[in-house]
């Protein structure tokens, strides 16, 4: 588990309010080794900038995060090493701002699932067919204690696994995925067999008619027949559907140059596939290359 989740925002204003807003988190790993090596920031999802942002107020509010980030940190040795915008939105009208505030677009990929549409593949709708499981679907408007978060909690445990074993970065401790349930901002798609937690996904509803799919874990291997993963998602877009959404957003599939197996598998959900991609500034050059060195190295001594 990570040691830090420490949160950060920063905004820029103009006269008729505000132009851009930033909110996201520094994060490090648990032991001091990996705490040197690992430490950056994260901007999920990517700045709010106002429709009619101009390049100096997105050039502004990018240098006020790098400015805040090296105010709140203890020294240069706690720094962090780089920031990161994990855009879910497209900023290809920015970027030359971006690039001036010294932050460098990297391609990423991702899936938008139209729930509208038939969208999925002749193999997982097989699955979907075949699978005997059952779907629980949890949301809470309330901040009072409810017996549904003991079901969280079993979800929870499988998703630590898959962070664990497969994905091996760090995960948000339980606590956040509770207060997320209890302020109502996480939807709970649970997947059951016989009564217990298979697998499920946590989504997050936009304002804009978009659903975010966060999380999404299933216990595959022991429950094969009923195909907790695919049934998670899929389950997650009928959802979607329902609510009057009209995206389903897959939150990330990857580089367009390496081979990604969760990009194969998300394509099986016939959605289209966008690059809005990443910024990066890189504060530390030589520990940032020595970092990813030091990151794959870890990830394949877990193997």
């Amino acid at each position: 588990m990570p040691e830090l989740f420490e949160p950060f925002a920063v905004a820029v204003e103009r006269i008729s309010g505000l132009a851009g807003v930033c909110v996201g988190y520094v994060t490090k790993e648990k032991s001091a080794v990996k705490q040197y090596f690992t430490r950056r920031a994260i901007i999920i999802g990517g700045p709010c900038l106002a429709d009619d942002a101009t390049d100096a107020e997105v050039i502004a509010l990018m240098t006020a995060v790098k400015s805040t980030l090296l105010l709140m940190r203890d020294g240069a040795d706690s720094t962090p090493i780089y920031i990161e915008t994990r855009n879910l939105n497209d900023y290809s009208r920015w970027k030359e701002s971006f690039e001036k505030a010294q932050f460098a677009y990297c391609p990423h990929l991702n899936f938008h699932v139209d729930p509208r549409e038939n969208n999925l593949s002749g193999n997982r709708r097989r699955q979907v067919r075949k699978s005997d499981a059952t779907i629980e679907v949890i949301k809470n408007e309330s901040i009072k204690e409810a017996p549904s978060e003991s079901s969280i909690r079993e979800w929870y445990e499988i998703l630590r696994n898959l962070y664990r074993t497969k994905v091996k970065t760090p995960l948000w401790p339980v606590e956040f995925f509770i207060e997320a349930y209890r302020q109502g901002v996480g939807i709970f798609i649970l997947v059951k067999h016989n009564n217990r937690v298979i697998g499920g996904s946590m989504l997050v509803k936009g304002e804009e008619g978009t659903t975010y799919e966060w999380f999404a874990c299933g216990m595959n291997s022991a429950y094969k027949k009923q195909h907790p993963s695919v049934m998670a998602t899929w389950a997650g877009i009928q959802w979607t559907k329902e609510q009057g959404c009209t995206r389903y957003d897959m939150m990330g599939a990857g580089k367009p140059d390496e081979e990604y197996g969760v990009r194969d598998y998300k394509a099986e959900f016939c959605g289209k596939m966008v690059e809005h991609g990443r910024f990066v500034c890189v504060q530390r050059p030589l520990l940032y290359r020595i970092g990813t060195i030091f990151v794959k190295t870890i990830k394949k001594l877990k193997r």
